[in-house]
């Protein structure tokens, strides 16, 4: 098992213990690679805990207990905290408590970042299967065929951080990063990867039942319609004060930045305090827009008008 693929899997727990059995069995049933399970909780007052010592005690070597004493900090920061104890080497893969993986997932992501240069970083993320509380199927989460890249990372996360997986250079990035207010783990790492001229990897097939219920911290997308209503009553202040977080942490930390994504976010950090006229300039970026014609529409409004 020595020349087989090390995964870091990163699981951060809360209450979980309703759907936690059926993921860690898929943990335990991925083909292909050598993995190690890193996790932390925060804050759970089920059975959660008690679940995940039970499935140490019959993985001993394979599960990595990383609590401490910091209580209840958020699922990011969860999240970039388990990041930060990834061993040097691994690959690393996030793992949500309720869903059930594919056992290829972690194969294939692994197969997929071995394209990627020995020193670029790389963030692989893939379609899921959205099903029900009962893992009965409902659709396949739509195609994530658009651009990817930077500026394009800063309007919309395309990278489902169920799905996301890193090489050692992604990781050592993220993980040296400090990430800002509001953001969330996955379209943080996409855009720090993005930023820094890293490689973006998409797979279309589904790799993960990504089960829907009314626990969910971040559902699945809904319908173009139902996701362009909800973002109309919302207005533009939620998205950009967002938008406006992730340029500043950017701007306060150019080690993340590679030179060929500079100019435009240092332009796009201008604009941000100037009126309609040089944010309607910026706007000229190609890379400047979401996944489909009329979110991009919605997206430069927004721009605009916040």
């Amino acid at each position: 098992m020595a020349d087989q693929p090390q995964v870091a899997i990163l699981l951060s727990t809360w209450n979980g213990a309703a759907h936690l059995p059926e993921q860690l069995a898929s943990f335990a049933a991925q083909q292909d690679v050598e993995w190690r399970l890193f996790w932390r909780d925060d804050g759970s007052a089920d059975e959660t805990v008690a679940l995940m010592r039970s499935f140490a005690e019959a993985w001993p070597n394979r599960v990595q207990d990383c609590n401490d004493r910091h209580g209840r900090i958020g699922i990011t920061a969860s999240f970039l905290s388990l990041l930060r104890r990834v061993p040097a080497g691994m690959l690393a893969a996030f793992a949500d408590q309720d869903d059930v993986w594919l056992p290829d997932k972690l194969a294939r992501g692994a197969a997929a970042l071995a394209s990627v240069p020995a020193e670029t970083p790389g963030l692989y993320c893939a379609r899921q299967m959205l099903v029900d509380a009962e893992l009965r199927p409902i659709r396949p989460s739509p195609p994530i065929d658009g651009h990817a890249g930077f500026p394009q990372a800063l309007t919309q996360n395309i990278a489902t951080g169920c799905t996301v997986m890193l090489n050692p250079p992604a990781v050592r990035l993220v993980g040296a990063s400090l990430e800002p207010a509001g953001t969330l783990h996955d379209w943080w790492a996409y855009i720090v990867v993005a930023a820094a001229a890293g490689c973006i990897l998409r797979d279309d097939e589904p790799a993960v039942l990504y089960r829907q219920h009314a626990q969910n911290a971040v559902g699945g997308r809904a319908s173009f319609w139902r996701r362009a209503l909800a973002a109309v009553r919302r207005g533009p202040n939620v998205f950009m004060r967002v938008f406006r977080a992730h340029v500043e942490a950017l701007m306060a930390q150019p080690n993340l930045v590679a030179p060929g994504s500079r100019e435009a976010l240092g332009r796009i950090a201008a604009s941000l305090g100037q009126g309609v006229l040089p944010r309607l300039q910026v706007l000229r970026y190609p890379g400047l827009r979401r996944q489909t014609a009329a979110e991009t529409w919605l997206f430069r409004l927004w721009f605009l008008l916040g």
